[in-house]
């Protein structure tokens, strides 16, 4: 059986694309690094340094966009591009879990 199938990705321009790729890539590795949710610091200590080259990705998309004259970020398409890409649940991972019941 086929996983159901995802709904399109909007029509975003190659800039905004990277945006979105180069932003889920630092909230990955934000995840990784999360203190709260790790329990190795080897894994962090990558995740912290392949959040360097992800923020200056993100950064080198903005700078195109805004040097193309794109000033403004479309929030509502840009958002249906994240959440077809799972970035509520990945973005999630940032957050400080619950306390769990005793």
């Amino acid at each position: 059986m086929l996983p159901p199938e995802l709904p399109p990705l909007p029509a975003l321009t190659r800039a905004e694309s990277e945006v979105i790729d180069s932003y889920l890539q630092v909230v990955d590795q934000l995840g990784r690094i999360n203190p709260a949710r790790g329990s190795h610091t080897y894994g962090a200590l990558r995740a912290a340094q392949a959040l360097v080259s992800g923020a200056t990705a993100l950064r080198d998309a903005l700078t195109v966009m805004h040097t193309r004259g794109e000033n403004e970020l479309h929030a509502t398409t840009l958002a249906r591009a994240l959440r077809v890409l799972d970035g509520a649940r990945r973005a999630s991972l940032i957050s400080i879990p619950p306390e769990e019941a005793s």
